[in-house]
Parts: structure tokens; sequence; C-alpha cells
């Protein structure tokens, strides 16, 4: 298994953020990942506008998953509702 993180950028309503937040730990979890640790960020202003939101809520999750199962992540996430963005980076040993 390798070790990833995870930054995803949510809307700022609540109701939105803690059901696609739940999803998002319930895809990593289904994928048979791990989740390691979940930092939340807060509220920050974005670089550009996304689907019409100018604020979002970040959250960076430090996962450890095998490496043919991101790009199964990768795919449920892009059909998770209510996520403005996005990314997995590997995190070097």
């Amino acid at each position: 298994m390798r070790d990833y993180e995870l930054m995803v950028v949510f809307p700022l309503e609540e109701d939105k953020f803690k059901t696609s937040s739940d999803a998002i730990r319930g895809i990593i979890n289904a994928n048979g990942a791990q989740i390691k640790s979940e930092e939340p960020y807060g509220d920050r202003d974005l670089a550009y506008e996304i689907k019409k939101h100018t604020r979002g809520r970040y959250i960076l999750f430090n996962i450890s998953a095998q490496p043919e199962k991101i790009v199964e992540m990768d795919r449920q996430i892009k059909l998770t509702q209510n996520i403005l963005t996005y990314l997995f980076i590997r995190v070097d040993e």
C-alpha cells in the first residue's frame, strides 16, 4: 500500500458539506483504503470561480491505498454531488 494525500474542496453550505464529506469517507473505505488522518483547513477563497462559488471548505485526507484503487476512487469521486474540486497526490517515502 502507498500513501496518498487527497485534498477536497466542498461548498460552504453545511448540509452539502456534511453529506459530501461522508460520501468521500465512504468511497475511501469501500475501496479498501485506510484514512490515516483528516485535516480540516477551513473556509478559504478559491483562486478562481468553480461552479459559481468563490469560497470553499477544504479538507486534506491522508490515506493509504493500493495504486490500482486510486483510479476507481477517482472515478467515484467525479460522480459525487456537491464537490467543487479534488486532487490526489502520491506521498514519496
